[in-house]
């Protein structure tokens, strides 16, 4: 897979006064592919299917954006997800372990948000597959993928320079 530059894409995205709304089916990424572009860069973890803990997960991620002004140069966020956490980037619990579960659609709405200020979200290919959820049954976002294991996600990001973070 070719390297992806976060820089130019989201330089062209500010200058276009756009950025991406298309739905589509969540890429695989290696974690080969993934590095660190920003002189601060960080990974968040989320391995917990507490809906509180999760908002407020994002409510950190919303202010570490904004003491950096909201500059995706400046600061480089990633969202590392396996276990409970994939039930919040389904695209429906219905058929899954959590169907008797309701999530409030503003924690969709808010990680759609964050994604604006470059957040990546990256879903363990592991946990789908140990669980028997269809990788398509992830929400349609450009903004999520899937790494092959979302433990070795955080081991490998940590090696590269990102700094860890987990709410809790």
């Amino acid at each position: 897979m070719p390297h992806f530059d976060r820089r130019a894409f989201l330089g062209t995205m500010a200058l276009a006064g756009t950025f991406p709304v298309a739905a589509h089916a969540a890429q695989d990424v290696q974690l080969a592919d993934i590095s660190k572009e920003a002189d601060s860069a960080c990974l968040y973890h989320c391995d917990y299917g507490d809906p509180e803990r999760f908002a407020q997960t994002l409510n950190n991620i919303s202010n570490h954006y904004a003491a950096y002004g909201a500059d995706p140069f400046a600061i480089q966020l990633v969202l590392v997800v396996h276990a409970g956490g994939v039930k919040f980037f389904l695209d429906s619990l219905s058929g899954t372990m959590w169907a008797k579960e309701t999530l409030d659609p503003q924690l969709t709405e808010k990680a759609n948000s964050l994604a604006k200020n470059g957040l990546k979200v990256y879903l363990c290919s592991l946990t789908f597959e140990r669980n028997n959820l269809d990788k398509e049954r992830a929400r349609k976002a450009p903004y999520i993928s899937f790494v092959p294991s979302g433990v070795a996600t955080v081991g490998a990001l940590q090696s590269k320079g990102f700094a860890y973070l987990k709410v809790g």
